[in-house]
């Protein structure tokens, strides 16, 4: 005797895996579309293997899960996501859709840079320059390390950084940061570029001092809008700045 189980039954359960992992969220902003939320430090933005791994994208689908606002079998064809993504050993800001309308504008908002992102890091030494706007060339390498190069060449991206020195203090920096691209390790491979790499970052020759990780955290956002985004229109003109920063504490 054979018995037929429906794939709806698989697809169910497999969406529903995130209901073994934590919904816990630091919130710092929410309505019906979008939510904005505070990553912690060791937290991957999404999974990186088939196996059951904490993460921040699953958590958003917990949290929304509990609140009754996200069901995957009611929902097929969409489910809550994050507009972009941070390092996994990176604190700050990460910005979420609940729709797929919201999602799609803020994609916009992202490409078109309406909005601003900003981050604080440590950096070893001194710079020379306290202040500055860099035009660079990246490459994303092997081994998922970025190559800077000061002049144009065939694979490599244009990018421009921004930076400003807030404070000095024994032999480190503590820098702000903008991006006008954002290109994989942007802000750590630019730092390291000028000899002044991101207190605790190894990979890109900064020393473990008292950080074990990157000194790194998208501490602000804020949005300026040009055009109509009728999902997202709430934040055009708002500005959202942690306070709760790891980094300070060095400071």
């Amino acid at each position: 005797m054979q018995c037929f189980i429906p794939e709806e039954f698989f697809e169910s359960k497999k969406e529903r895996a995130f209901t073994k992992l934590p919904s816990d969220l630091d919130v710092i902003y929410e309505d019906e579309a979008l939510i904005i939320v505070n990553k912690p430090v060791g937290l991957l933005a999404h999974s990186d293997t088939s196996q059951l791994q904490d993460n921040l994208a699953d958590r958003l689908l917990h949290y929304l899960y509990r609140k009754g606002e996200y069901d995957p079998d009611k929902e097929q064809s969409f489910a809550p996501a994050l507009c972009h993504r941070i390092d996994r050993n990176t604190q700050g800001i990460v910005i979420c859709a609940k729709t797929s309308e919201a999602l799609r504008q803020m994609n916009e908002v992202i490409r078109e840079r309406e909005l601003d992102k900003r981050y604080l890091c440590i950096v070893e030494g001194s710079l020379k320059k306290k202040q500055d706007h860099l035009v660079l060339y990246h490459k994303k390498m092997e081994h998922n390390k970025a190559d800077i190069i000061p002049y144009a060449k065939e694979g490599y991206q244009r990018i421009e950084t921004g930076y400003r020195v807030l404070k000095e203090k024994d032999g480190k920096s503590l820098v702000e940061v903008s991006l006008l691209t954002g290109k994989s390790h942007q802000i750590r491979a630019v730092m390291a570029y000028l000899k002044h790499p991101l207190l605790g970052d190894v990979k890109y020759g900064g020393k473990k001092d008292v950080i074990t990780y990157q000194a790194l955290c998208a501490y602000q956002v804020s949005f300026h809008f040009t055009k109509d985004y009728p999902s997202i229109k709430q934040l055009d003109q708002k500005t959202f700045t942690l306070e709760d920063v790891a980094l300070y504490r060095y400071f």
